[in-house]
This record gives structure tokens, sequence and C-alpha cells, in this order.
């Protein structure tokens, strides 16, 4: 998740029925690939994450959904490029940060169709868990609501889901959250929030269930892949730099041996350091 000062106190979701009326006028769809559109740029604005239609030609799917209050809008887009709601076949769910998943299950009642998504993230979405999923941090004064909702069909790595004419290959790719998946198709990986234009990563944070080791792993093998461009949960999509990718990594393998994320870093060796000075009565410089 990537928590926005704007994200704090989002408006109440209007009803869903006051926006997917007729609509006024279709709208061209917008590939940013073949069989992709993402909705932002669909859009031309920012929404508060990004949310991928898979067009497989008779059915398409849409890998997550967003914030409540943003659903409608996202929805009748959908409508507006001429996709029938009936036709998804699925939705699913890159982990289950409230910025993901708010509006996933309004729009499992609307779309009805199955929500997929990791056995960790399973829990969290039917449970509505505040706070591993970010929708509350007290300490922010940042309070959303988080609606419960069923995960009808678990996916996990190795697992390939057929889209109409599009074959996506699940993979598992924790650190950020343990549910965190990402999934390719072809030379492209929806890299969730795995990795951003800039080099940023997705927040790390204990309550979180993030693991600093499995992020490096992660972003191993991602950067070992020979995926050509990564579509990302927030943000532009980018060609791979395994340079980028690299210093990411070195920066993160500092984390783990510093105090900065406190347990989710491995060791401090400033402690063990200042214990031996302790042993031979080393005074300040």
């Amino acid at each position: 998740m990537v928590v926005a000062l704007t994200d704090r106190n989002r408006p109440a979701a209007r009803p869903i029925a006051s926006q997917l009326g007729d609509p006024p006028g279709m709208v061209e769809r917008r590939f940013v690939f073949p069989g992709v559109i993402e909705m932002n740029v669909q859009a031309r604005r920012r929404l508060g994450v990004n949310i991928y239609l898979l067009d497989g030609g008779s059915e398409y799917a849409l890998l997550d959904v967003g914030f409540l209050d943003e659903l409608g809008d996202v929805l009748e887009l959908v409508r507006k490029m001429n996709y029938s709601l009936s036709a998804c076949k699925m939705i699913l769910v890159s982990h289950a940060d409230v910025d993901h998943t708010q509006g996933l299950a309004r729009a499992r009642d609307v779309l009805k169709c199955p929500v997929y998504a990791h056995p960790s993230t399973v829990v969290p979405l039917e449970t509505g868990d505040e706070i591993s999923t970010f929708a509350r941090i007290d300490a922010q004064d940042i309070k959303m609501e988080m609606p419960r909702c069923k995960v009808d069909k678990t996916i996990n790595e190795g697992d390939v889901l057929t889209i109409g004419t599009l074959k996506l290959e699940v993979w598992s790719t924790p650190g950020h959250t343990p549910g965190q998946l990402t999934f390719r198709l072809g030379n492209l990986l929806f890299s969730g929030d795995n990795l951003f234009r800039d080099g940023s990563v997705g927040a790390i944070d204990a309550h979180h269930g993030s693991d600093l080791l499995a992020y490096v792993a992660s972003l191993q093998r991602i950067k070992n892949s020979d995926v050509e461009f990564l579509l990302p949960s927030h943000g532009p999509i980018f060609r791979k730099d395994n340079a980028q990718i690299e210093a990411t990594i070195a920066r993160l393998e500092s984390y783990m041996h510093l105090a900065d994320f406190g347990t989710c870093a491995v060791d401090w060796p400033l402690l063990d350091e200042w214990e031996d000075e302790l042993a031979v009565g080393t005074l300040p410089a």
C-alpha cells in the first residue's frame, strides 16, 4: 500500500445504482498492451490504485478493484468501453491492502463473479482485518472501512489462469505482504507493490507481515526473469531495469542490519560492536 494524505478521510461511497445507468456515450478502449487496459490510463486521471482489465476476447478479468468510493466510476467506465458486466470471469487480488480491496465485496456482488486470492490473503479479507490491511493506522489518524469479502478460490505459485485467449501465470512474491501475488502474461509482469518506476517498494511494516528476506528473494526473481515490462499497482508502467532492481535490493539488504525497520531486520551489528566495547571499557571518542 502507498498511503497518501488524501486517502485518510475518503468520502463515503455513492450507491452503485446511481452510477450505473445507461452510459451517455461509449469510449474507445485504450490498450496499454494487447489485451491489457489499465483504468488510470483509460480514465486519464489518477485513481487510488492501478486496476487492470485483462481482455481475453469472450471474457475478461479485473486485477484489483481499488477503493469503494471509486468503484462505481470504474464499473461505469467498464460499461462505457462496451464490456458487459456479466462477462467478467474473475476478480484477482494482488494482496489484501485496503487500497486494493476496499471495493472488493461490492464488486463481487455487482459483477457476480468469483474472487481469487492467495491463501494468506483469505483471513484478512474475510474478517475485514483493519490492521493487517492498513485500513486502520491509529498513530496517523487513518481509519477506513474494510468490508468483509468472501474469497471463492485460492491461487498460488505455479497456477495458470485462463481468461478467454489469455493465459496468466501466478507467481507468489511475498515480502511486502505474505500473500503478495504477481501475474505473468507473456513478457509482462503485473508486479503488484513489489517495485515502482522510481525504485521504491511497497511499505515494509511488521504489523503488515512484511519480510525483508522474502522481499529480496522476490525482487531477485523478478530481476532474473526474462519479463520485459513491469505493470505495478501504483504509478506508471515501466520497462524492467536490472541495474535499478539491483540498487533496490542493495538498499533492502542494508535494512536487514539496521534498526530502521525494527523487527523486520535480521540483526543489528551495532549492538554486537557495543557489547565488545563495553567488555573492554571503551569510552566515547
